[in-house]
């Protein structure tokens, strides 16, 4: 008997919107989640399957002591150098691509639904066939340079670059079916977040039970 595909949401939004928030509240009311982030660290981290062509591609440079890649190194060539950012992604999408499929597959079993968070989901297309819904993450692009100056110790001229580099947030909002709204504190996520997973419930036809979110969420 042949399984029917998976009922996929894409989760997106902006460097700083709070998608592992989103996606941590999700996962605790029992959704799959494929998080195409942690994909990419565990190709680049030590032996990981994409450092041997990084390795070729960009030499010793934006390598770590242990073999994995060298990702502030990284980030400063990829955006002060556009063929760089390409040959980068030119190694790293095909694999990321391929096995958040794999993931995305195994995970559909025994899940009502698959949350498939991939920052770049709107810009694209490959990403975007695969989903029956585009959830975004919003707030206001002030508020997600203040946090990612923060988070990731950068300047502000740095986190405005890779926001060059991302879809804006009106072309997310234009995309989206959903939308959680960010621009607060996290436990005004959950509201959001319960009347979502009850409506992906419904319209991926599971009877699967949902679970309330553990306390230990902040």
């Amino acid at each position: 008997m042949t399984m029917p595909p998976p009922f996929v949401v894409g989760l997106t939004g902006g460097i700083g919107s709070g998608k592992s928030a989103v996606a941590e509240r999700f996962a605790a009311r029992g959704a799959a989640i494929v998080d195409t982030d942690a994909i990419a660290h565990a190709l680049t981290g030590p032996g990981g399957a994409a450092m041997a062509a990084i390795a070729a591609a960009f030499g010793p440079g934006v390598m770590r002591g242990d073999g994995a890649l060298d990702r502030p190194a990284m980030r400063r060539l990829a955006f002060s150098d556009p063929a760089a950012r390409q040959r980068l992604e030119a190694i790293l999408h095909p694999l990321i691509r391929t096995e958040s499929a794999r993931q995305t597959e195994a995970a559909a079993a025994g899940h009502p639904y698959v949350l498939l968070a991939v920052p770049l989901l709107i810009e694209s297309g490959s990403y975007r066939e695969r989903c029956r819904r585009i959830l975004v993450v919003d707030c206001p692009e002030a508020l997600q340079i203040t946090r990612v100056m923060a988070r990731n110790q950068l300047s502000e001229d740095e986190v405005r670059a890779i926001l060059a580099a991302q879809a804006s947030r009106a072309e997310r909002l234009a995309a989206a079916d959903d939308v959680i709204t960010n621009d607060g504190r996290l436990e005004q996520l959950d509201g959001q977040v319960a009347a979502l997973d009850q409506r992906y419930r419904e319209l991926a036809g599971s009877d699967l039970p949902s679970a309330p979110p553990p306390a230990s969420i902040a």
